[in-house]
This record gives C-alpha cells, structure tokens and sequence, in this order.
C-alpha cells in the first residue's frame, strides 16, 4: 500500500495560474510562490462585492482519538466528489503546525487520494505565513523587554507582564523559562515562557482580521502587561503595531493550492481549535465564497470545540452561517469511545460500536442546536465489517439523520460521491434556523455557562484560583462583550480527556481565564489543557528523512 507522501509525490499537478482561470482570477489576481503555490490579491473581494455568495458547508467531527477520524481527509474528499457533479466547490483549510506535523501526528494536508498538494510544502514552510506570526510576537516581546531595560517609561509591572514568546515546535522545555539573566547588560531578570505559534494571539488576529487597518487596530489592542495599580499596557502603547503588521503583510493574503484531483484549495492561517478559534481565515472563507458555488469549510477537532467557536465566534464576525454540515465520524472512534483499547480495534465489538453512539449522537444535537442539521460521513476503514457498518447506518436512520458511507481515502472524490448527494439534498433544505449560542451582551459568567452546559453537558462551572476574579477584571476593563474562546482537550465532552463517549454528571474546572484583547477573545483555561504541547515519547520527527536528489519521505 502507498503511503500518502508516495501518492502525493505521484500527482499530476496543474500550475497554480490555471486554477487561479479556472475559478476566474486573471493571472495579476496571484502572487505566485514557485509553480504550484499562490496567494492570492486583497484587492479580489473589492472586485468581487456585488457576486452572490456561494453555499457553506461546515465540516466537524466528533470527539477525535488517537487513530485519526479523517475530517480534513473527508473535507477535501467531498470537494473532488461534488465537483465531479459538477459543482464549482472550493475546500477552505487551515496551514499545518510544524509541531503536530513532527509530534504525534504526522502530516496534516489530508490523506490518500484525498489530499491538498504540494503536500511536503504545505506541511513544512509552505508560504512563510507561520514564520511571519512568529516574527510579529516576538517582534512584540522583544519591544516589551527592550523597554523595560530603557528605563520602563511606562512603568510596567515586571510581575505583571502578559506576553510570552512563541515557537511552532512542541517544546516543553519553553513552557516556563528565566528571561534577562547574566547581568545589568540582559536586562532584567524575570519569568516568562513560550506558547505554540497557533496558540498565539496573533494567529487568532491574523485570522479574523479583514484589511491592513483590522490587522494594524487588533494588533495595537493586545495587551502586554499591566503597571502596579493594574493599568493595562497595549502594542500600541510601545508603538508596536505598525512593525508587527508590516511583518504580516503578506501572511495577511490566503494562499491557493489544489487537490490531487485539481480542485482549489484555500489554506490559510492555523489556529488550534482547541486552543483557540479553530479555523482558516475569515478572508480565505469570505473570498471563497465569491469565488465558487460550494464551499468546504473544515473547523479543527471535534464539533465541541472548531464547529462550536466557527457557530459562536467566526460566523457571526464573518458575516455569513453554513447552509449545511457534515459530522465525520469512524467505526474506529466510536469503538474507542465505546471503551475499546488501540490495540483491540481491529476486532469487530458490536456492543463496544453501541456504548459509543452516544458521543455522536452529542454532536448531532449540539449541531442542532445551532439550528445546524448535519449528515454523517462514517469514514470507512478496511477493519470495518458489514455488521458494525448496517449498526451505525440504521441507527443514524433511527435518528433520521442522513448518512453515507465514505472511501475518499482509497478512492477520492469518487469515494465521497454518495456524501456529495446527500449533502446537495441537505443545502436544497438549508439551514434557515440558524443562530449563536448565545449574544455578545450576555456576561461572560452567562457565556461560559451556556457552552459548559449546552455543548459540553456539563452540570455547571467550577472557578478555582484567581479565574473568578480575573472575569471581574475583565468585564470592568470593557471586555464584557467579548467572545468565549473556551480552551479544552478535543478527546472528551469534559475537560477531562480520559472520560470518553458520552460522560454525565461532570463540571467544568476553570482554572485560569486569558485575556486576547486584540483577537477579543476571552479564554477559559479548563483541565489540565496546555498552550505549549509536548513531544511524544517516538515523534513522528523520526521518521521524516530526505534523500539525494530533495526528495522528502517519511510525511506519513
């Protein structure tokens, strides 16, 4: 069997320009990045105001497990399959972490015969948008300790400051460091730390914002740290943000690709969504939308989490709300779910499948609730047998859920092409219903609350440390009208990631509450969640090789 990188490496690619014509963009639209790699103009949604916009479709997923669930795999599966239908569709992902892509994960660009591509450069450096957002904040960072050593103008609170460095590795070693050590001249001494790039603030800005002025504004509204009397210092106020954006200018534009079956691809920008917002730019999915007729948009990890934050946060800043939704689940993950070990998987367990219905079931209601009805994509695997697959279907029937089974790994987009029916029958339907969670003026106590008890299931909310306290703050600082951009693992409901399927009768611990004043986010810490991972006990690093001639292997 092929690995994905081999199938990658065997592909027939289009240069980028034509894809670009194909969608209708002349050739001064892009900004070309070698042959197959493009970013494309800020100028295009000017040009394209007044076109109608095309159908979303929002991909999620349930709780993932450690064997992988498929989601981006089946997002771009489904964009070859509908546009072998003959729908202009266009897939709209996020750029891959270097720190998943050489920790446990693997690569991060789809899989099979359902890939984007180049994938080796989309999983690497690709176009340098992730170096740009490490450039900026530590741009910031250095400005802040530059200008405490010049003499602290601002008279910033050495135990006060708010911003740490970043680096898009998986290093825990950085989580908490010494800075200004080794004498008067290294400034002065005191604790900080690093996050992972996609968990910076920047990222999140670099997502939502929608013009170099959005850009320049939210970056000038983060804050740095805090004087004695609790003063807010902002970028601003070190005259950081004019640099910060200037670094991000181009990482500002989305990037084109294709799929390994030609299909236009949007990935752009990568925040975690467990994390943070979990999705690609608002400018990448608002273009997209001018620029097709379907509109594959993926949100990170489980519905929990990316589709939440995509429904709550991303959809009411952008203006726009999916028509329909696709949940991916596998019989895998559910048998996981249903307390099957790793290594037991492979073994048909029928009443393992049963006691793991109830998390897919969770996340058809929480779509639901959105006024969101999703189909089910039960991604096949070659260990599923004909018994637990009817079990899943007829129960999804029972539901009255629509469903399909899908082979977009094996087979691309012909794999997905019951998937594409069903969800072309899902957008004649709509999603008129459609409507946040909660509103931006509701209190940010109310906010929490709503998503513990009516995404998650939990009983309530547990304020442990200074978390209470620090809403306070918040909310008398002006930012009551913020959106919650809850931080959770992705492996359960809870904030515990050991208790899978379905649990009942848990809280939500909030032990820390985050303050991202230029994303306008404010983030519950809950768990034992970390911003700076680590790597695993054999990284995928290891298996990552190049030969000779460049040739890359290894990339899963």
């Amino acid at each position: 069997m092929k690995t994905d990188i081999e199938i990658a490496q065997e592909a027939k690619l289009k240069p980028i320009v034509e894809i670009g014509r194909e969608l209708g963009l002349e050739d001064d639209d892009l900004e070309l990045y070698g042959k197959y790699k493009a970013k494309v103009s800020l100028d295009l949604l000017n040009k394209l105001r007044n076109k109608k916009d095309a159908k979303l479709v929002l991909v999620t997923a349930i709780n993932p497990t450690p064997m992988g669930e498929g989601k981006t795999t089946v997002s771009i599966g489904l964009t070859q399959a509908l546009n072998r239908l003959g729908k202009k569709t266009i897939v709209t992902l996020r750029e891959p972490s270097l720190g998943p892509v050489f920790g446990i994960k693997g690569g991060a660009a789809g899989g099979g015969y359902s890939q984007v591509v180049p994938m080796e450069d989309i999983n690497l450096h690709f176009t340098g948008d992730f170096h740009a957002v490490n450039s900026a904040h530590n741009l910031l960072a250095a400005m802040l300790d530059n200008h405490i050593h010049q003499g602290n103008e601002l008279g910033i609170d050495l135990r006060r400051t708010a911003w740490k460095r970043a680096i898009d590795m998986n290093d825990r070693a950085l989580r908490k460091i010494m800075v200004g050590l080794g004498g008067v001249s290294n400034g002065f001494p005191r604790e900080d730390g690093f996050d992972i790039t996609p968990a910076s603030e920047i990222m999140a800005i670099l997502g939502l914002s929608q013009s170099y002025s959005d850009l320049k504004e939210r970056l000038g509204n983060i804050i740095v740290g805090y004087t004695r009397d609790r003063k807010p210092i902002y970028a601003r106020d070190l005259n950081a943000q004019g640099a910060m954006a200037a670094l991000l200018k181009d990482a500002l534009k989305p990037n084109l690709v294709q799929t390994l079956e030609n299909n236009p691809a949007f990935i752009h920008t990568g925040p975690f969504g467990n994390i943070a917002h979990g999705t690609n730019s608002l400018l990448a999915t608002k273009i997209a939308l001018k620029l097709g007729e379907i509109v594959i948009q993926e949100a990170g990890f489980g519905a929990d989490l990316g589709a939440e934050k995509f429904l709550n946060i991303v959809c009411p800043l952008g203006g726009f709300h999916p028509d329909a939704a696709v949940l991916v689940a596998s019989i895998r993950a559910l048998k996981y779910h249903g307390g099957k070990k790793k290594d037991e998987l492979k073994e048909e367990d029928l009443e393992a499948l049963k006691r793991g219905l109830p998390n897919l079931e969770k996340h058809i209601e929480n779509l639901r609730k959105f006024g969101v009805n999703p189909v089910v994509a039960l991604n096949a695997f070659p260990t599923d047998t004909e018994a637990e697959k009817d079990l899943v279907l007829s129960h999804l029937a029972g539901l009255g859920v629509p469903a399909a089974l899908t082979e977009v790994w094996a087979k691309g987009g012909e794999g997905g092409i019951e998937l594409a029916k069903k969800v072309l029958e899902a957008l004649e339907k709509g999603s008129p219903d459609y409507h946040p969670l909660y509103k931006k003026e509701d209190s940010l106590f109310d906010k929490i609350e709503i998503v513990a008890k009516e995404v998650y299931g939990a009983d309530g909310v547990d304020y442990v440390g200074r978390s209470r306290s620090q809403i306070k703050r918040y909310e008398d600082m002006g930012f009551g009208d913020a959106y919650i951009c809850m931080a959770k693992t992705q492996y359960s409901l809870s904030d515990n990631p050991k208790a899978l399927g379905r649990p009942t009768g848990f809280r939500i611990t909030v032990r820390e509450v985050r303050l991202s004043a230029g994303a306008r986010f404010v983030i519950p810490i809950t768990g034992d969640i970390m911003t700076m991972p680590g790597l695993p006990r054999v990284p995928a690093a290891v298996n990552v090789d190049i030969d000779e001639s460049g040739r890359i292997t290894g990339l899963f």
